[in-house]
């Protein structure tokens, strides 16, 4: 009872954490591309997206150095069908998720085609090898590269901004954005951590908590800072950080994790990637009609992973 009790202040302290932690971190973000002239897309598919998949990639190596691969590899593709489904969906709640055409034609396909090679990768040898790792991280260096070239152009060819927003200085930006940064990542490891307390507690399988709690648990700093963003009007940003956060979990988290150790893939490894393929091109689908998710597609996305929970579930 004692355990219970304090898994479930660990949850709420962690809720309190991601949500304060998500706060400082857009708006000590949103600071910056206003600053430096950095589109909010942009910034949110870096800044905003590494320090939200913080717990992702701590989850996913910790599993990899004690040889635990099926949590590194479950965590990562459920925490990308998350992001997909529930962020996206959660926030078109609050405000249509407005998104640009070359959004459109570059970042969606190149997040798809990152999802197909993973795919690939596992299917023909049933592991990601090192030597695949390597492939996925030169991928992510060469995307680090096209976020830093767009950054460079966009902010030559940008115009005075006329529009009257609070200055932040610089330094308070970075205040904003690292304390930001550490608040979401340790919040999300007492929201995981609690979780999983009560999950074992109630009897659940590690392989569930790992596909549900804990894919869920490191995905809610993504789901927090993006309503927030949302709710700020900082919609590219919000998207931004979705479609981020599955590049990095994809090309550097299981690239990082296989460098370590081989992971090795069953077939509902393969299953859940094929699902979050047909997921990425849904929302696709629903980005290119009226060039917005809207709350009807976000109720569908919502819908949708609901039914994925109760698939792997009863698997």
């Amino acid at each position: 009872m004692k355990e219970l009790l304090l898994a479930a202040i660990m949850l709420v302290a962690g809720f309190v954490l991601l949500i304060k932690g998500a706060d400082f971190f857009v708006e000590g973000s949103s600071a910056v591309a206003r600053k430096f002239k950095v589109p909010s897309m942009i910034i949110g598919m870096t800044i905003v997206a590494m320090g939200t998949s913080l717990p992702e990639c701590a989850v996913s190596v910790t599993a990899s150095l004690g040889n635990n691969n099926a949590l590194a590899v479950s965590n990562a593709i459920g925490s990308d069908i998350f992001n997909l489904m529930v962020v996206c969906g959660a926030c078109a709640l609050f405000s249509p998720l407005v998104v640009k055409r070359e959004t459109l034609k570059k970042e969606f396909p190149f997040a798809t085609i990152c999802i197909l090679l993973l795919l690939g990768l596992g299917y023909l040898g049933m592991e990601v090898a090192r030597l695949d790792a390597l492939v996925l991280l030169v991928l992510f260096a060469a995307y680090l590269l096209w976020m830093i070239f767009s950054a460079k152009k966009a902010r030559e060819g940008a115009e005075e901004e006329t529009e009257e927003k609070k200055d932040i200085a610089v330094w308070l930006c970075l205040v904003y954005i690292v304390g930001g940064a550490a608040a979401i990542k340790f919040g999300g490891d007492f929201v995981v951590d609690g979780a999983c307390t009560i999950a074992a507690k109630f009897g659940l399988s590690q392989t569930l908590i790992g596909l549900t709690i804990v894919a869920m648990g490191t995905s809610l700093p993504e789901l927090v800072t993006s309503i927030v963003a949302a709710k700020k009007n900082e919609v590219d940003m919000a998207i931004g950080n979705v479609i981020g956060s599955n590049i990095f979990n994809v090309l550097l988290v299981l690239g990082v994790a296989a460098v370590i150790s081989p992971i090795a893939f069953i077939m509902e490894n393969v299953i859940d990637i094929a699902i979050l393929l047909v997921m990425s091109l849904i929302a696709w689908i629903f980005a290119w009609t009226g060039k917005s998710i809207n709350r009807g597609e976000g109720i569908c996305m919502l819908g949708l992973y609901a039914g994925y929970l109760v698939y792997i579930c009863m698997r």
